[in-house]
């Protein structure tokens, strides 16, 4: 299968390779299909790619990367629907904004991602978060396909 992606051009996908959000994402609920593409071998940060709208595509980051102890308490119906079982996968990741010259990443609202099911949601945290983080990145270079 083949999608448009303003930012990267035409892509060949798996139909396998693509994430469902069953609620979409903040600002783009009506947005359920989606594919992540990194930027290269040793990057910090992965890119969502809508399947639906070609311009969309958001900068994602692990939150460990910076902040190794990154905790956070999520509520039990939002993780229902990501049809958890003990040895499937789970990731966070942040989406990454630019504020003036400075990158931050929304810790407050992390994508959890199920990858062993290619299931995500963008839940909003219980604890104290961040909102945006500072980060020490200067640029985001997009490139090729992560999953």
């Amino acid at each position: 299968m083949q999608i448009q992606s303003s930012r990267f051009g035409k892509i060949e996908i798996n139909h396998s390779d693509m994430l469902l959000m069953p609620h979409g994402l903040i600002g783009f609920e009506t947005c359920r299909h989606w594919i992540l593409l990194s930027t290269d071998d040793d990057s910090q940060v992965a890119w969502l790619q809508s399947v639906a709208l070609a311009n969309v595509a958001l900068p994602v980051i692990s939150p460990r990367r910076y902040l190794p102890e990154y905790r956070a308490h999520v509520h039990k119906r939002d993780l229902a629907s990501l049809h958890l079982h003990s040895d499937d996968l789970l990731y966070f990741l942040c989406i990454v904004s630019k504020s003036g010259s400075t990158l931050t990443a929304n810790l407050k609202s992390p994508i959890l991602l199920n990858a062993t099911r290619h299931l995500a949601i963008q839940a909003v945290v219980t604890d104290d978060q961040p909102l945006a983080l500072p980060l020490g990145l200067t640029e985001i270079v997009p490139n090729r396909r992560a999953a």
